[in-house]
């Protein structure tokens, strides 16, 4: 897509008084649509900025969110040159692809720990296991489950408020999957949004309140909510979301890898060739900066080498795997 920059009417008339009559169309931008995941916006958006800045004003790439699912609604449209995911696409998404003619080239680009936050002034919620939030989350809680109480008898006989991500999110979809069994499967009667910073909010106004979403979100806010450790199902230790704990494998279910997939007939225009490759030459620093784990350097060389011989599609057979470590990962990367 092709925006129109805007020529100011002092610049038209020098162009036709000097007998050029140049069109606005001149100095069109060229642009690269990026959509889907707001759990990998932060990254995007950081790299967008300092590739923009290094072509000084050339090229324009425009970052939206609309979650995982609703940017492969779009990416699946051919309405998007890269879609931002926090989780591989799905069968259903790769049939759409499929049908509009979209072939696309999968790149892991990070990972992240999925985040359980609190309100701060929340003084008896030390840690929480996979059980009880799945008490707190599955299908059958929705308007059984409303007090803390009723998870757990040490909680006190307060109201709980959730706060969650909504049906298009790739965050809904791999919570729900790793907590509920199932991916969508979840309790209706929360407050939803698209945008994490609405989540963000609504905790940090209730003390009942609960939610989840990436890390950056929460690292970003961490003066209004507090970070819930998890309880590790094989060891039954509480551990809390952090690099160190992505890195090292312990802070499960909820660490996963988050993903750019490339529209392949896009990569034909230089501008997005040059961005995606300058994403991956250049986004280690980004990425820790926002406060996502990057992945092995070889990582990044591999997803230059995809790009390079153009290998498409997905190494996640249409559906998520839940628990999947970075080592796990790199090797079924090394598969392709």
């Amino acid at each position: 897509m092709v925006l129109r920059a805007v020529v100011s009417p002092v610049i038209t008339a020098v162009l036709v008084l000097g007998g050029l009559a140049l069109s606005p169309l001149s100095f069109a931008l060229e642009t690269v649509k990026i959509d889907g995941s707001s759990t990998v916006f932060p990254i995007t958006e950081a790299v967008a900025e300092d590739f923009q800045a290094s072509k000084r004003g050339k090229v324009r790439v425009t970052v939206g969110i609309s979650g995982t699912g609703g940017g492969f609604k779009k990416f699946c449209r051919g309405e998007t040159d890269i879609s931002n995911a926090s989780r591989p696409i799905l069968a259903r998404e790769m049939e759409e692809c499929k049908k509009a003619g979209i072939q696309y080239i999968e790149l892991p680009v990070a990972y992240d720990a999925l985040t359980i936050v609190i309100n701060p002034k929340n003084d008896w919620l030390k840690s929480i296991t996979v059980a009880d939030l799945r008490k707190l989350w599955e299908p059958a809680a929705q308007g059984r489950v409303t007090k803390w109480k009723q998870v757990n008898g040490q909680w006190p006989d307060q109201g709980v408020k959730l706060f969650g991500p909504g049906a298009d999110s790739g965050t809904f979809d791999y919570f729900t999957e790793a907590i509920n069994g199932r991916a969508k499967s979840s309790r209706g009667d929360y407050t939803a949004a698209e945008d994490d910073n609405i989540l963000v909010q609504g905790v940090a106004r209730d003390v009942n309140g609960l939610g989840y979403f990436g890390y950056a979100y929460y690292f970003e806010n961490k003066d209004k909510l507090k970070a819930l450790p998890i309880i590790n199902p094989k060891t039954n230790q509480p551990v809390l979301p952090s690099m160190e704990s992505v890195m090292d494998g312990s802070y499960q279910p909820l660490a996963r890898p988050i993903f750019i997939y490339v529209n392949a007939n896009s990569l034909e225009r230089p501008e997005v060739k040059e961005f995606v490759e300058y994403y991956m030459k250049n986004s280690e620093g980004l990425i820790r900066e926002v406060k996502y784990v990057p992945l092995p350097p070889k990582a990044y060389a591999y997803n230059v080498e995809v790009l390079s011989k153009k290998i498409l599609g997905t190494k996640f057979g249409g559906e998520n795997k839940v628990g999947l470590t970075i080592e796990e990962l790199m090797k079924l990367e090394a598969k392709l």
